[in-house]
């Protein structure tokens, strides 16, 4: 970031190649990537590819400038936002980390821009305080501000020039908005950006075509990807306090779409009952509480699985049991589990194998995908372990008929599968806004052609029906947050002596609802429309009658 230097007699990327902190090949890599990317100077992209001892380079700049350095810690304890804005902090690249008396130290991540530094050195001397001036890493100042960011309220600024600004607002806006993805998206003359919130896609900006080239290069760079390749690849952001960033990008006809999923790190397992699952303690225990057996919870991409299986870990979780996730990747930390995170070259069956070997109580897979985990899952279930482990079916008996035609026999399935749970995700009304009315002919004909398919009958007469409106507590939306809706199938003796007979989904799905606890998803959905949780169109979306 500092190669426009007076005097200078080498420049800074052979000062760093000399100093070995990095390699020839990194420097040609860093001058390759500012080709694409003039705004940045070299000792920030070095900074940014993160590909050497940060507090050893700030040493060689600041001795290439002849400038005191400063590194930007925990330690600072002054509220810099009292001398310097946000704004300015960013777009000068300058922090304020010391005040004694009427001078104040300020660390400059390009202390060679007089012009920068002298207007820095006025904005304060208006205030009453002299200014010593230090140089330090841009990273180390966005280090300072990221957890005090003030970001829009609802939507992404477009007017941001700096491409590092810009991105960093349309993560943090997506944090503040409680998005679960962010979409940057290329189009023919545009590049989009969608928030999915509370599991619907949201167009929250459109950047200007000429952007997308800047945009891609700073998500790949802040992601730990290769510049270089357009070819589908993903990566990681570890730059938020609380949050894990997934990125997944892949190349369209209009460029290179990134999807990011935000994680949050270390957030509290929720309970079973939070999720909006049945609250009947007997049908949770009979359903989870078992022993040598596998239990399956079903449902498409992104409705829930992973939270409902980490929600049963936790019901079932002791001290005096060990218990083992095999996941890819890791998406919810549990300090009293020995969570295992598989890489490119190695199956979630090979991982299994040996996890077997590590003397566990219960294991959570993190997906069936093919015949080999599915084997070995119900092995490990066979001979002593408890298994929980997701699959992609739209039903809990559907569930079955899937393990079938992955190979296995209905023998291994009756004699393994104990619980199929399945779930779908639906959109709650606000708490703080919505709107009573009374039953509408068609609401009630809904609930009437449920019952007619279900046969179960729904008491009508107590039912607490609402809409939404829209506040500020739920961004206009009318809803806040998501809920989940349940079809437990508690596979009892006679069903299994069906399973290994070779039954069809019809006659198992019959069965059940005859002479067990099952109640097919529809049930679930519009107990909760009747309890005033969501709507009939929210329903409509996920399931179809």
């Amino acid at each position: 970031m500092f190669e426009n230097i007076k005097n200078k007699k080498t420049p800074i990327g052979v000062d760093l190649v000399n100093a070995g902190l990095i390699t020839e090949e990194q420097l040609d890599e860093a001058l390759k990537y500012q080709k694409s990317h003039p705004e940045l100077k070299l000792g920030e992209i070095v900074d940014i590819q993160n590909v050497c001892d940060k507090e050893k380079l700030l040493t060689v700049l600041a001795k290439k400038l002849g400038e005191r350095a400063v590194i930007l810690d925990n330690n600072v304890d002054i509220d810099y936002k009292q001398y310097m804005s946000r704004d300015s902090v960013i777009n000068n690249r300058a922090f304020p980390f010391s005040v004694q008396g009427n001078t104040i130290k300020v660390a400059f991540a390009n202390p060679s821009d007089l012009k920068l530094v002298d207007s820095v050195r006025l904005q304060l001397l208006s205030k009453g305080y002299e200014m010593e001036k230090y140089i330090t890493l841009y990273s180390m100042i966005m280090g300072q501000v990221k957890n005090v960011k003030k970001v829009q309220d609802k939507f992404v600024n477009t007017d941001e020039k700096d491409t590092t600004i810009l991105v960093d607002n349309i993560i943090l806006t997506a944090i503040k908005q409680r998005a679960s993805d962010i979409h940057v998206e290329p189009m023919e003359n545009k590049v989009r950006v969608r928030y999915r919130i509370d599991g619907d896609l949201v167009t929250v900006s459109e950047l200007p075509k000429a952007r997308q080239s800047m945009i891609t290069g700073r998500l790949k760079s802040i992601s730990n990807m290769h510049q270089e390749i357009s070819t589908d690849q993903d990566g990681r952001i570890n730059d938020y306090e609380n949050y894990s960033i997934r990125v997944s990008t892949q190349k369209n006809i209009n460029g290179e779409k990134f999807v990011l999923r935000l994680l949050k790190k270390n957030g509290n397992v929720r309970k079973l009952f939070d999720l909006g699952f049945p609250n009947n303690e007997e049908l949770v225990k009979k359903a989870f509480d078992k022993r040598n057996s596998l239990i399956i919870m079903c449902a498409p991409t992104g409705e829930g699985k992973t939270t409902t299986l980490y929600s049963i870990l936790d019901y079932l979780n002791r001290p005096d049991i060990n218990v083992v996730t095999i996941e890819n990747p890791v998406e919810i930390r549990m300090p009293e589990a020995n969570q295992v995170e598989i890489g490119y070259n190695v199956s979630f069956a090979g991982a299994l194998r040996t996890v077997l070997r590590q003397d566990p109580n219960i294991i959570l897979v993190g997906e069936i995908r093919d015949t080999e985990t599915a084997k070995t899952a119900i092995e490990a279930g066979q001979t002593g372990h408890l298994v929980l482990t997701t699959i992609h079916t739209i039903d809990a008996i559907e569930t079955i008929t899937r393990i079938r035609k992955m190979g296995i026999s209905d023998y291994d399935v009756s004699s393994s599968i104990v619980t199929v749970v399945s779930q779908r995700l639906v959109r709650q009304l606000c708490p703080e806004c919505k709107k009573a009315h009374k039953m509408t002919k068609d609401e009630k004909e809904y609930f009437e052609k449920v019952e007619k398919i279900t046969g179960y009958n729904f008491d009508l007469s107590k039912a607490n029906m609402y809409e939404p409106v829209g506040c500020k507590h739920c961004g206009n939306t009318g809803f806040y947050e998501r809920t989940g809706i349940f079809e437990i199938l508690c596979i009892d003796e006679e069903l299994k002596e069906k399973i290994a007979a070779g039954a069809s989904a019809i006659d198992l799905r019959k069965y059940a609802v005859e002479n067990t606890e099952y109640k097919p998803l529809i049930v679930d959905a519009v107990q909760k429309c009747l309890d005033g949780m969501t709507t009939i169109p929210e329903i409509e979306k996920k399931i179809v009658i």
